[in-house]
């Protein structure tokens, strides 16, 4: 009889020791209780969020329905922090079982605030575009990646603060650290400053197409913190820390006003001094009637003799196209090309060549 007493006092006693203090009733709570929360976050996420889905999308507010869309992962986690918090009442808040639950509690309540600040700057970046005018694209896309780390960063603090760890030290710990590791980072800091120097300046966007003369020419992707994605045309990316912007001369193509056209043209020598003043006034009218090309006291069009080559009459023509489009230039040099080789056909002329005469001199005894 002693024997059955003893094993069935043993066995209350497993069950109210449980593990590490804790009775295997309330382990059986904890666990119900979590299965309870997951399946609850599962009917949220199924039912509820599609039903405020269908409300949302109803408004004709884009906003809205982003802001939706962006504030759906946190809002997911809010059943398990409900969860804790009532697991949180359940236990005496002055034992060590109810203490270290009620940090869970306050740590999971803090990522979920924070998280919800963090996804809520997402549908309002329209608001942030607006500065765009003022500032450079690269430098609002800067301010809106700070924010975020910011948040971030003061969400982990909030959490290092619930379990008792005081950041200041940490981080005056830190300093003496930071310095060593900035003697061996100059060039992290350099590309720091020179990219930051790119976005105030404005020397060239996101989008624009520039020449880095030694280095590469492509269309400007991604301007980082320490470098520069630029695609090249042969669509291969190159990154390029962003120091060398700060040494070399940068050709921006994008910022151009206008694409210009440069030719040199060779007639025949044997070309009559009329002919060629009825060619060059063809061509001259043509660049100023023609709505293709900019023509101005700002942007002159030159068509002159320019000089007396080996074996032509070099005509130059310089003339600026009304547009920046790459396309749409090639489409206006091929129609100027075909005005002056209909006008050079009309007019009798012929484009010169490389060409050598030999003359033989007779002799007497020849």
């Amino acid at each position: 009889m002693n024997f059955i007493e003893n094993f069935y006092l043993q066995i209350l006693k497993v069950f109210s020791d449980g593990v590490f203090g804790i009775s295997l009733g309330n382990i059986f709570i904890i666990l119900l209780s979590i299965i309870i929360s997951l399946l609850i976050r599962s009917v949220v996420a199924r039912v509820i969020v599609n039903k405020l889905k269908k409300l949302v999308s109803k408004t004709g507010n884009k906003i809205d329905d982003k802001l939706f869309e962006a504030l759906l992962p946190p809002f997911r986690l809010l059943p398990i922090v409900i969860v804790f918090l009532i697991i949180t009442l359940y236990f005496d808040i002055e034992s060590t079982l109810g203490l270290y639950f009620q940090k869970i509690n306050n740590t999971l309540s803090t990522i979920f605030v924070f998280w919800l600040i963090h996804q809520a700057l997402i549908p309002f970046t329209n608001l942030f575009e607006k500065l765009e005018r003022i500032l450079t694209k690269g430098l609002v896309l800067w301010i809106i990646k700070s924010l975020k780390y910011l948040i971030i960063f003061l969400g982990i603090v909030a959490v290092l603060e619930v379990w008792g760890i005081k950041i200041g030290p940490v981080i005056a710990g830190l300093g003496l650290f930071g310095v060593a590791v900035a003697l061996g980072a100059q060039d992290l800091f350099k590309n720091l400053i020179s990219g930051v120097m790119i976005l105030l300046e404005k020397r060239f966007q996101i989008g624009d197409v520039i020449n880095v003369p030694g280095h590469t020419e492509g269309t400007v992707e991604h301007i980082g913190f320490r470098s520069t994605l630029i695609r090249k045309f042969d669509t291969t990316p190159i990154t390029i820390p962003n120091y060398i912007f700060a040494e070399a001369p940068i050709l921006n193509y994008t910022n151009r006003n206008y694409r210009r056209i440069y030719w040199t043209i060779g007639l025949e020598y044997n070309s009559t001094l009329d002919q060629i003043k009825t060619l060059t006034e063809s061509i001259s009218s043509f660049l100023k009637e023609n709505e293709n090309f900019m023509v101005d006291e700002n942007y002159k069009s030159f068509v002159r003799i320019e000089k007396f080559n080996d074996s032509s009459i070099d005509i130059l023509v310089i003339c600026f196209t009304s547009t920046k489009d790459w396309d749409k230039y090639l489409k206006i040099k091929e129609e100027l090309a075909i005005k002056i080789k209909e006008n050079v056909e009309k007019i009798g002329l012929n484009f010169a060549f490389p060409s050598q005469s030999i003359y033989i001199e007779k002799t007497e005894n020849s």
